[in-house]
Parts: structure tokens; C-alpha cells; sequence
């Protein structure tokens, strides 16, 4: 890394893919040698009944917050089940790291109040002798050293554990007990400034995000004429409408012959050739396309008929994530669905991209939503889906919202990608600097913070 930050001296060559160069008064080493590190094994008969409202904390990977464990999250376990497994018994400034789904995060034990223990998906590890800080391994597990060091033992393409004999052999250069503390400062220092700079422009994407969604409600409820003449639509969740535009339930803006239906098939093995099936998951930006869908035998082509889908009909997903909407493109026309999603296929003179955003709104949404609370599962029943009531302009006038609301998703979803990519550069600085700084390519053991030397000017002046 250039700029203002300067090498160490002199470095020799480690002969590691991971680790190339390292400054030569660093020693290269494993964790083995240097650290403590257990897991659960197993889960001892642990089950769901388990886990307490009260008890010692039971640490998962979901807890982990940043830097830190969120306690106030925790679940917890009874006493018996703690003292179980005492090499899993955590304490202060214990770092904990994540084995398995999403491996490689990281996180400090602070403030910690009472027992904790962890569950099968955590390492634990800790110095065997005060020859270095967790702090510096909490940075160094962050590193591109580490990443590519779990990259370089990866046995297929997607790996989903970090096994505990792999993880205890990373070799890395470690540097002094005193340069640990100095990349510390540094990093806690550096870091804090970019994270600030990817919080601001991930506030922003959530206010554009609101900004879409008020857009898009307001358009279709009120319409483009501030001063139109408004009525109560009597309806609770759209309050007034346009006089001029009527009320309708969704049911009655469909093609006659084709009426709002889920599917009813399951998926079987994914075949090289074969139809296309939606499932509710499939319902996002860019997903509808013959790439990105699993495909099920011609059998259905017959059997499932009353649920195919045709070239501009309109895809809803009714379980899990429920709301999202998609418009079908030719490509997949003649698919079909899984029973987690619904096909809506809009009548003559009715505008599906208009009907897509009014299905999108935050008032039709609000009457499908209220059906789904309380449910393990939240799904959409498919008779509140027909009943829904819609606020229907005139043909013309869906034209033009649905043209005026384009417009203006445009601009924001542009926005929304520049951040995206604004964040996506932070976050590799972010990695190079730490990698910079844990690996030795940058010399940080004279570095003082800006504040320190104000302090010290304005206390000499």
C-alpha cells in the first residue's frame, strides 16, 4: 500500500503463497503454537428445547455484532449444560471466530456479565502466553493473509466449514508484543474513520429505499394531479383516492379464463432440459430468465397447465418474502410455478408494469400483510391475494404513472448503485489496510494519532 504509510526496512521471503514477504525481524509461526483453541464438539445432545431465557449465554455466530458480541440477543442455556464443557467456557478479551456457513467472522469478548458458552458453530481462542494481544489476531483474521490462506485449503469450490485442524495450522509472521499494540492503535484508529464513510452510504440506500417506496405509493393512490378532486375510497388501508378512479378487487382485473393462481409444483431433480419453475425466491430483479431458474420434466406440461405462464403476466411471491413482484419476460414464457409464488395475469386495457408498482405499494401491501402476521412462516393466502383492493385510474393514466414512477426509479436505483459501488471500494480499503498493516508492508511502529499531535501543538504553543 503507497502513499503516506512507509515499508518496514528490511524483509525476507516466507516461501508461503498467503504470506509472500515479511519484515525480517517479524518470526513466521501457526496458531497451534501460539494460541488456545476449542469448539464444541458436537452438540453434546444439545436441542432446541435447550435453549433458556435465563442461564449462562449460549454464543452463536448470529450474535456477533461488528467487533463485538450483542448479549442482549444472546440465547442462554441452563447452568448443568455450561458446565458440560469447560474448554468452551469464555472470558474477557476472548476472540471468537465463526466455523461454520458464514466462516472467518470475527469477535471480541467485552462486557461480558456472567457465564457464556458457545455453540457448535464458534471457535474459541485465546494466547497460550502473553506473546501477543487477540486484538492483533482479531485483525489479522480479517486479513487477506487469512482469506487467502482458508482460499489456498479450500476442497471444492464453496467451502462451509473451517475445520479445527486446518484453522490451528495457519502459519502467519507475527511481530513483537509492542508493534502489536502499535498496529492496534493504528488500525482502530483508520478503520473507525471508514466505517463511519460505509454507514453513511449504507443511511443512504435505506433512505432511498424509502424514498422508492413512497414514490411508488403515492403515485398509484393519489395520482399526478395534486389538485384533483379526492374522495374516500372506503377502504381503511388507501384512504382517498382520485374521484374519478374507481375501486376495485384485484380478482376483477385479471384476463377472464386465467385467474389468479399459485402453483402447485414441486420441484424435482434440476434437469439440463425441461420447464422452468418460479418459486418464490425466484421473484427479484434479474432472476426471471432461463439461467437462474431450475428446470422440472415436460411431464408438467400437461398435468399443470392452469398455473404456465405467459409473456407479461405478473409473478408474486406469496411465502417467506412476501410482496415482491415481477413482470414475466418471454424468455421464460410456458414456465410455471411452486406454491410459494402466485401468477397474476392482467386483463385487456389493464397496464401490468401500472399494476406491478400498485401491488408494490405500501397500501395494498398493508392489507395482504395483516393476513400473514402471527405465522411461522408468513404467506399470503391466495383469496386475500384476489380481494386485495386496488385503486384503478383510467387506461390512459396508468400509462402515465407508470411512466412518471420509472422516471424517478431511475435516478434513485442510479444512486443506490453508486453508493453500492462506494461501499464496495471503502470495504477494500478497509481489507487492504488491515492486510497492510498485520502482514508488515507498511511500517505503522512511528504512527501517532492526528489528535495526539494537535494535543501536543496546542499544549506547546
Amino acid at each position: 500500500m503507497g502513499g503516506k504509510y512507509m515499508p518496514h526496512p528490511d524483509y525476507q521471503e516466507s516461501r508461503i503463497e498467503w504470506i509472500g514477504q515479511y519484515p525480517k525481524d517479524w518470526k513466521i509461526t501457526r496458531v497451534k503454537f501460539e494460541s488456545y483453541v476449542k469448539a464444541r464438539v458436537g452438540w453434546h445432545g444439545l436441542k432446541s428445547d435447550d435453549f433458556t431465557d435465563e442461564g449462562p449465554y449460549l454464543v452463536t455466530g448470529s450474535d456477533f455484532r461488528g467487533p463485538l458480541i450483542s448479549w442482549e440477543e444472546c440465547y442462554h442455556c441452563d447452568l448443568d449444560r455450561y458446565e458440560q464443557d469447560p474448554y468452551i467456557q469464555l472470558k474477557e478479551k476472548d476472540l471468537l471466530i465463526t466455523k461454520d456457513g458464514t466462516i472467518g467472522k470475527v469477535a471480541l469478548v467485552s462486557g461480558l456479565d456472567g457465564k457464556a458458552t458457545l455453540n457448535s458453530g464458534v471457535f474459541v481462542v485465546r494466547p497460550l502466553a502473553d506473546n501477543y494481544t487477540s486484538k492483533f489476531y482479531f485483525w489479522l483474521l480479517q486479513s487477506s493473509v487469512f482469506t487467502g490462506f482458508v482460499d489456498f485449503n479450500k476442497t471444492g469450490s464453496t467451502i462451509v466449514h473451517l475445520y479445527q485442524d486446518t484453522f490451528v495450522n495457519f502459519r502467519y509472521a507475527l511481530p513483537s508484543f509492542h508493534e502489536q499494540l502499535a498496529i492496534n492503535d493504528f488500525l482502530s484508529h483508520e478503520t473507525v474513520k471508514i466505517d463511519t464513510l460505509i454507514e453513511k452510504q449504507q443511511q443512504l440506500i435505506k433512505l432511498l429505499k424509502e424514498k422508492r417506496q413512497a414514490v411508488i405509493s403515492h403515485a398509484v393512490t393519489k395520482g399526478l394531479n395534486p389538485d384533483a378532486p379526492m374522495r374516500d375510497s372506503g377502504v381503511e388501508w388507501l384512504g382517498e383516492v382520485p374521484e374519478h378512479w374507481e375501486v376495485k378487487q384485484l380478482q376483477h382485473l385479471v384476463e377472464q379464463g386465467r385467474r389468479i393462481m399459485y402453483g402447485i409444483v414441486l420441484p424435482g431433480p434440476n434437469v439440463d432440459v425441461g420447464v422452468p419453475i418460479v418459486k418464490g425466491g425466484d421473484v427479484k430483479p434479474g432472476r426471471l430468465n432461463p439461467n437462474s431458474l431450475c428446470k422440472t420434466t415436460f411431464e408438467i406440461e400437461s398435468c399443470y397447465e392452469r398455473s404456465r405462464l405467459k409473456e407479461g403476466d405478473l409473478v408474486y411471491s406469496i411465502r417467506g418474502t412476501i410482496g415482491d413482484v415481477e413482470i414475466v419476460p418471454k424468455e421464460i414464457e410456458g414456465a410455471n410455478l411452486t406454491q410459494d409464488a402466485a401468477r397474476i395475469a392482467p386483463a385487456k386495457g389493464v397496464n401490468n408494469l401500472w399494476l406491478k408498482y400498485t401491488l408494490e405499494s405500501t397500501q395494498v401491501f398493508s392489507q395482504l400483510e395483516v393476513g400473514s402476521a402471527g405465522a411461522a412462516v408468513k404467506g399470503v393466502n391466495i383469496c386475500d391475494l384476489k380481494k386485495a383492493y386496488i385503486p384503478v385510474p383510467p387506461e390512459n393514466e396508468m400509462t402515465k404513472l407508470s411512466d412518471h414512477i420509472e422516471r424517478l426509479l431511475s435516478k434513485m436505483d442510479k444512486l443506490s448503485v453508486d453508493c453500492d459501488r462506494q461501499i464496495k471500494l471503502l470495504q477494500e480499503r478497509r481489507t487492504a489496510l488491515i492486510s497492510a498493516a498485520v502482514t508488515g508492508k507498511i511500517d505503522v511502529r512511528s504512527w501517532v494519532a492526528p489528535e495526539q499531535i494537535q494535543n501536543h501543538k496546542e499544549a506547546a504553543a
